[in-house]
């Protein structure tokens, strides 16, 4: 269960459509997350995979975990995994 004491990362870019709605979906249910643009911080697809074990935004990591991206976090949704 991810609830709203997790601690979630979301690394994205400013331009990104699903980026948009994995921030969305998460402030519609109250969740606060740290958001990392990988293009203002200058780090490289190599990097955000070193980092997440991914090359794609965005990336969400909860508490430590890369979940992957908002395909997995609407599946998390969708099997009752998301409390407020």
């Amino acid at each position: 269960m991810i609830n709203n004491h997790s601690a979630i990362t979301i690394y994205s870019t400013s331009w990104c459509g699903p980026c948009a709605s994995a921030k969305r979906l998460l402030k519609e249910k109250g969740f606060a997350f740290d958001e990392v643009d990988i293009e203002e911080k200058g780090m490289t697809r190599e990097d955000l995979y070193e980092k997440t074990g991914g090359r794609t935004v965005p990336q969400i990591v909860i508490e430590g975990k890369t979940i992957g991206g908002y395909d997995k976090l609407l599946e998390l949704e969708s099997n009752g995994m998301l409390i407020t």
